[in-house]
Formats: C-alpha cells, structure tokens, sequence
C-alpha cells in the first residue's frame, strides 16, 4: 500500500526547509513502513503531511522518529535540534498505543524504539533488546534454536515468523508469535511484533485432545473400519482391523499392501477398491480374510464409495465385522450395543438427539433428572416445549444456527419447563442423521448437551447477596461510628445542662426531652451496628433455658390474648456464650415479628434442641462448619413470606410492613447479633402456612470457661454507678477530634475535680506529653482519628511513659480494638455514645485501679 499524496492546496504557504525530493521520498517511505508494520494503517497517511511540513529529514531523521518515546534515549542522531511536529506526535502515540508489544531494533540488536505493551511485557534492565528477547525465548533447546533462526533470517534481509512458548516456573504462562522484518529502505533497522497467540494455542491443543479421543475411538471401536483409494492402497486402518490381521495400522497403510491382498481370494472383475462386482456407492458383501499367519476369519464389509471433487478420484468408507463363530460374532455385537448404549445412557450430563424439525428423538438418563420428566413425556416432543417462554425465542434462534452450519462459540443459558426452577447450560453439535430410504439429500440433526447449572446459580446469588449485605454492613458501621460521635456530645450536653436545671426548673421537661430523644436515637444506632457487627458485646456463659424463662412472661405480654405462645424446651441442651441482653433483643423481635404475621391470631412456637452438623452446609448464604450447635426456633402460623422477599428479610430498613409500623432494622439487627456470636440464621417458609426461623449458636466448650468469663468481665463497659460519688482527683490528657465531644468530655471530668489537658490529635497529644508528660496520670483517647490514630499514638506513649494509663473511646467494637495490639497490653475501653455518669464512672474506676 503506497501513502496517499497530500493536494497542492495543503502545500502552500509552508515554511519548508531546503531539502532533496529523494530524502523527501525515503523519509514518507520509511515512516509508512513502520505505521503499516504497526498496525497503524489511519495514521500512515499522515506520513506526506508530515514530510510536506515539517524539515526534510534523511535516513538519520527517520531513526530519530523512531527514538520518540524510548526511555532514556535523546536526539543524539539527529545532527540539527527541530520541533517535533503534530503529525510525529500522533504517528508515535499510535504506535505507542498499539497493546501488541512492539519494538524497534538495530543490527546489533539494540534497542531503537519500544512502545508502552512491549515494556509492560518485559524488563529490559541493562540487557539489549535481543538479548532480553534470547533470554525470554530460551524454555528449551529446541526454543533457542527457532528463536536465533529469526534472527538469522533478519540479518540476511528477509522476514522471521515463529511461535515460541514463554516459561516461567517450568510452566509455559504463555504463547508469542513474532513477526519479524527489516524496514523498508532501512535495512539496518528491524521491526518486531509479539502477539499473544495463548488463546489460539489453547483451542488447538483442546481440539487436538478431542480429536485424539475420537481417533482413539476408532482405533479401538469393536469393528474393523479402513478407507482405500481408487487403486486399492490402504489409506486409513484402525487398530481393530489391523489385529484381526496381526499387523499394525502403519503395515498396511505406509505399505504396498491393496485391499484384495488381505482376502483369500482376489475377487475377479472387481474393482480394486470394491468388494462385490457391479457395486457403486453403498455396497455389502461377506468375504474371507487372511491373517499374518495364514489363518482365515469370515468377515461381512459394508462400504461406501465417496467420489473427490474432480471425479476421478474416490475413497472408501468400510466397515469389517467379525463374523466367526457366530455365536461370538452374536455376543460381540451385543457387548458393542451395551457399551455404546452406556456412554449415552450414563453420561454425567443430560444429551438429546433432535432431528431437523426440532423433534425429540432420544434422550440419556441424566436429562431426565434434570428435567424430571419421564421418558415418554421427552422422546417425540418439541425442543421448544422444553424451554420456558421467555428463553425460548433465542434458544431456538441459535439453535437454527448451528443446524445451519454456523458454529456455537459459548454455551446457551436456558430456563426448563419443569416442576422447579432449572437453569442449563447447553452446547449443541450438528450431526448427520441416516437418510431413510425414499429420501433425498443429506439430512442433518443436533446433538445437545445440558449442565445443569441451577446450584451454580443459587451459589452466585447467595455470593452476590453476601457481598451485598457486607457492603451495607460497612456502610451502616460508618454511619454509626459518626452518629456516636453527634450523640455523645448530644447527651453529655445535656447532662451538664441538667446539672444546672434540677427537676421543677421550666427548662429541665425540654432537656429531658431532647436527652430521651437522643438515647432513642443511640438505640438506633446500635442496631446498625449490631447489623453491620461492629457492636460492643459482653458475652457470658448461660442457659438457654433460663433465658427463656426469664423471657415468658415478657413475651406473652408482647404478643398480646389473640396469639398463643409454646415453650418447647429441649433436654440437655448445651451451654452458650452470648451477651445475654443482645441474645434477648434477639429472641424478643423474631417473637414480635411473628406476632405482627398473625393479625386475626394464632399460635407461636419456641423450641430448643441440640445439633450436630456433619459437614458443611449453607445457611442462608453464609457456610456453616460442622460441629455441636444449639437450635432456637421461632415459628408462626402466619401468612408466610413470598419467595421473592426471603433474600431481602434481612437488610435494613427493608419492611413490608405499612409506613411508620416499623424501622426494618428488626431482622437485620437479629442477624447482625446471631453472625458478630458466632451463629447462623436459617429461614424456611411457606405463604399462607408460616414462617419457622432458626439460630444456630455454637455450643460452649467448658474447657475454656475461667479465661473467657475473665475475659468478658473486663471488657464490661462502665454503666452508670449506683454510688453517688465520680468526683477525682489527678491529671489527664484528652485526645479527642471532633470539638463538641472533646468540650463536653472537658467540662465533665473538670466538674468531677480533675485537671484535664486537651488534645485535637494523635501528633498534638505526643507534644503535650513532651511538656507535661510526667505529670499525665491518664490518657482518654479516640480510636479513630486523622493522621495519627489512638492506637499509633498509645506505642509512642508506651516507649516513652509507660506507666501512664490509658482508656479508648470509641463508636465500633472493642474487639475490633484489641485486634491491633498483638503485646498482651492492658486496654480499657469506652464505648460510644457514652453519658456523663459513664466516662466519670470510667476514669475513676481506671484511676483507683479497680
């Protein structure tokens, strides 16, 4: 292809420099070689416009445009500084931009010119081009020898191609083919282009493995079969034949050896590729054949005769069945019949024939289950009987595709009419069928293949709906922390407005109100957290029967005269670590949620029982190990949730219920609590009969028992004290971000009679110790802060003031908490939001040591 010319209108008024039409010639030359090599075939037309106006350049120009772009290299060939033009800039971004990795070599193989693919696709270090390319291309000696014949070829002038495998580990990662040639009318000069050919090479070698089981099949089929040409001469011979011979398929065919040689007798007027006179086309026949060792066995050939394209030329398709004795010949052919049969029968997936009206003819075992249909309700009926609506406009579109010749790339994904939901991979193959006598032409049918893909896709789902629920979990964890923060200056506000407005005060309703409203609101973002898992829990170790004891009486008042409530205690049940107020929460909203799915009545039902869980198993979609398990169920006779909001009961802020009947946080809450213990929800229901959930909560080990209650009791948060006295004495640093709850913080601990520092950061709190260090008795200090964390900052202080004590303050959990100190260190811990009482009640207990 020759560059196109640029009009003379373009050409006018240009500031071209003096220069030769030859060089003006070799430059365009040149640079549309390289942009045609390239792939670059759009922007190779700017070749002339870049030659018409910009300086004229010789060959020593041309290597510097190929320069552009290489790291490290400058215009130290150029013998004249220029401005690179629009069009140099455009022609090197394409090459550039090109993702087949690419270069530029010289004769001794340096490197000229590389664009971005080819320096992701390799490292050059201090190697020359070709000698990081001899590095690459060396898996074997055989890969060696190819890859220097390139090279060879280059340095006689001519092009290289091979396709060379790159290893890493011993393992090939991939294919390369490279296409090599000079430059034209810059021999010196070498292009290369490496394209990833792994794919291809993965689809040939597929195809080869097919192809080397089918060609494993006929070697061993039960029947001799072999194919000769017009003269007689053995052209294909499979291995069964052969050993009826005693000979190799390699005797007969690379031999001299004709058909009528292996017969006892040479039939007379026969053609050398016949085996009866007279015959044409489709032909049978029972002959004697004659092994190595001179023994005959009688033999019944059935051929066809298949004429090449210029009529002259023909081959056979011959089929040798065993005829002696019969009655082996008999149990032959019926261990051939049952073996056949089974691969169809028993294949693990489902298989039908279906001829070209789209009609049923066979079907295997496995599509009966996947169907589950009976035999007689497949065979004769209409493929598109067998998909649902709405999939089968497209299947049986692709279906006259591939019975049209055209090939299936990527299996068809189908819905089955069937009593559940199934969904199927399908692959379909053409085939020819036998043309029944009477017909005309070739008749061609399909053979498909059916995976049942349905666990597939529930697994993807259930995948999908996890990471979903996380996403919203992490979400509502943010949320809360921030909340906590509003709120903890909120509430502790107002108890320092209520130190000053004491009951009867006309202010003391209002903020009262506004404290109420807040603490409902703390209530609400414990919910989240306890969703999102990020709560603050104090497990101990209970009985689930005394739980539900202490519940009854609440519970029947909850759920009101209309509804029954059943206490089905199991025997023996197992211990539990659980917080017990969340463990309450729990069993409380799954008894009030079947309350509210019961509103003429009825009867719900709490049973407890002990599990043992054999393997693993998916409860919703969480996967639940094997192991010892105590079950709470909560069932109701209620009206039962639809399929299609099972997935959903448990995200927040979903409800079906009417607008300001409830939160939707009841379930999420529930299943954030049951997943932070340790356990697993299950749900089960059926519309119009009711809804049965259960809690699966793993069974205590007692062996454990001392160090885990101490564990939990002091990590108990400091509830409000029923002594009156929090005032203290002592020093302590405040390290807090947000203002209002560092103000509040503040004033609350210099009421109690403390002498408080204060800090806006991790860094500022190290510089206030800096000063005041030796005075600090105590750190009360936020987790999450910019910069410098409360966790960063307390190793500093350790260092340094290892006696100073320190409390965290934080809206998520303790145990996220103490999962970043590995040391065995001594943490106190406050959650958020937190009152005036708490912290106060806090500090001293940390400071008296208590």
């Amino acid at each position: 292809m020759t560059p196109p010319s640029l009009p003379e209108s373009k050409l006018k008024n240009k500031a071209v420099m003096p220069s030769d039409n030859a060089s003006e010639k070799k430059v365009s030359s040149a640079l549309w070689g390289v942009a045609s090599m390239t792939g670059l075939g759009t922007v190779a037309i700017l070749v002339p416009h870049l030659v018409s106006e910009s300086i004229a350049v010789g060959a020593s120009s041309v290597v510097a445009l190929m320069l552009f772009g290489a790291a490290g290299v400058t215009w130290h060939l150029f013998k004249k500084t220029r401005t690179e033009s629009k069009q140099e800039i455009l022609l090197r971004e394409a090459f550039h931009s090109v993702l087949t990795p690419q270069l530029i070599t010289d004769e001794k193989g340096n490197l000229v010119l590389a664009n971005r693919a080819f320096r992701g696709w390799i490292d050059l270090g201090s190697k020359t081009a070709e000698a990081a390319l001899s590095s690459r291309f060396s898996a074997t000696p055989a890969v060696t020898a190819e890859f220097n014949q390139v090279r060879a070829s280059l340095q006689k002038g001519h092009a290289g191609i091979a396709e060379l495998p790159v290893v890493r580990g011993g393992k090939i990662i991939e294919w390369r083919r490279i296409v090599s040639r000079p430059i034209e009318g810059f021999s010196t000069y070498f292009h290369w282009r490496f394209e990833d050919i792994s794919e291809r090479r993965r689809m040939e070698k597929a195809m080869h493995d097919e192809q080397s089981k089918l060609i494993d099949f006929m070697a061993h089929a039960p029947v001799g079969i072999y194919s000769v040409d017009q003269h007689g001469l053995f052209r294909f011979v499979n291995k069964t034949l052969a050993e009826w011979l005693q000979v190799t398929p390699e005797d007969l065919v690379k031999g001299d050896v004709r058909l009528h040689d292996v017969f006892r007798e040479a039939p007379k007027g026969v053609a050398a590729h016949a085996i009866v006179a007279g015959a044409q086309g489709d032909s049978r026949g029972e002959t004697v054949m004659r092994r190595r060792n001179g023994t005959l066995f009688p033999v019944a050939i059935t051929q066809t005769v298949v004429m090449g394209e210029d009529g002259k030329t023909l081959r056979t398709r011959s089929i040798v069945r065993d005829q002696s004795p019969e009655r082996e010949w008999q149990q032959a052919l019926s261990v051939s019949e049952h073996r056949f049969q089974r691969l169809f029968a028993e294949a693990p997936i489902g298989i039908l024939l279906v001829d070209s009206k789209y009609t049923v003819m066979e079907c295997n075992h496995a599509f009966h289950g996947i169907i589950r249909r009976p035999r007689g309700g497949i065979v004769g009926t209409g493929m598109a009987d067998l998909i649902a609506p709405p999939d089968r406009k497209q299947m049986m579109a692709k279906l006259a595709d591939v019975l049209g010749g055209k090939d299936q790339t990527k299996p068809i994904e189908v819905k089955m009419v069937s009593d559940r939901e199934v969904i199927a991979q399908v692959f379909v193959k053409r085939f020819g069928l036998a043309v029944k006598e009477g017909a005309t032409g070739d008749e061609n049918g399909l053979m498909l293949y059916f995976i049942d893909a349905t666990d597939q896709k529930q697994l993807q789902a259930q995948f999908a709906q996890s990471q979903k629920m996380q996403a919203i979990g992490q979400l509502a964890g943010g949320i809360a922390h921030d909340f906590n923060n509003l709120l903890t200056a909120m509430i502790g506000f107002c108890d320092l407005l209520l130190q000053r407005h004491k009951p009867g005060d006309q202010s003391f309703n209002d903020i009262m109100q506004i404290k109420q409203n807040g603490n409902r609101a703390a209530n609400l973002v414990r919910q989240l957290l306890a969703f999102s898992r990020q709560q603050t829990l104090q497990p101990k170790v209970l009985s689930l029967a005394d739980v539900l004891s202490e519940l009854s009486n609440l519970m029947r008042r909850l759920i009101g005269a209309q509804v029954r409530l059943e206490m089905v205690q199991g025997r023996d049940v197992g211990l539990i670590k659980v917080d017990q107020g969340q463990l309450e929460q729990v069993i409380i909203n799954l008894v009030v949620n079947a309350r509210d799915a019961m509103p003429s009545g009825g009867t719900v039902t709490v049973r407890t029982r002990n599990h043992k869980q054999e393997t693993h198993v998916m409860r919703g979609q969480d996967d639940m190990p094997p192991g010892h398990y105590v079950i709470i169920e909560v069932s109701d006779t209620g009206i039962g949730i639809p399929p299609e909001n099972i997935q959903r009961i448990f995200e927040p802020f979903f409800s079906t219920k009417e607008i300001g009947s409830g939160t939707g946080l009841g379930l999420s809450t529930v299943y954030g609590i049951v997943r932070q213990t340790g356990g697993f929800i299950a749900v089960d229901s059926v519309v119009g009969k009711g809804t049965t959930l259960n809690i699966y909560l793993p069974v205590y080990d007692e062996a454990d028992g001392p160090a885990e209650l101490a564990k939990a009791e002091e990590s108990s948060r400091g509830e409000d004290r029923p002594g009156p006295d929090l005032t203290g004495a002592g020093t302590i640093l405040l390290v807090e971000d947000e203002d209002a709850v560092r103000v509040f913080s503040c004033r609350a601990l210099r009421n109690k009679g403390y002498n408080v520092l204060e800090a806006r950061s991790g860094e500022e709190a190290i510089e206030v110790l800096g000063k005041e260090g030796d005075k600090v008795d105590l750190i009360v200090s936020d987790v999450v802060m910019p910069q410098m964390d409360g966790p960063t900052m307390y190793k500093h202080v350790r260092q340094q003031w290892p006696k100073i004590k320190v409390i965290f303050v934080s809206g998520y959990t303790e145990d996220r908490l103490r999962e970043q100190f590995t040391s065995g260190e001594t943490i106190y811990f406050l959650p958020k939001p937190f009152t005036l009482k708490q912290l106060a009640g806090k500090v001293k207990d940390v400071m008296e040591g208590v």
